[in-house]
């Protein structure tokens, strides 16, 4: 099976999603969300307002998806990586990853 393409317009397309609500927190997400005490507020800001590590992306073979991710900070400043896939018609918050602790 071939891969499909990665997104090209990546920020556009998140930023279309957020302001959609068309987002959706997968269970990982969830609870490493809670387990690192960041809030949903805290990564939509990251992600309208960080840059797309394309180094970090990666194509989920079980999936047959691409993760892509994305790096920026809280209101409060803190740096964050939110790993997002998408689906159809969602993006969906896989992961994210508080960088300011150690």
């Amino acid at each position: 099976m071939d891969r499909q393409p990665k997104i090209s317009n990546l920020l556009e397309t998140i930023s279309k999603c957020i302001e959609e609500g068309r987002y959706l927190d997968t269970r990982h997400a969830t609870q490493r969300q809670s387990e690192r005490n960041v809030t949903r507020p805290e990564y939509l800001h990251a992600l309208l307002n960080g840059y797309h590590e394309k180094r970090k992306d990666r194509f989920e073979e079980i999936h047959q998806a691409w993760n892509y991710s994305v790096r920026g900070k809280t209101i409060d400043g803190r740096s964050l990586r939110i790993v997002v896939s998408f689906d159809k018609n969602n993006m969906l918050i896989i992961t994210a990853i508080d960088l300011s602790k150690g």
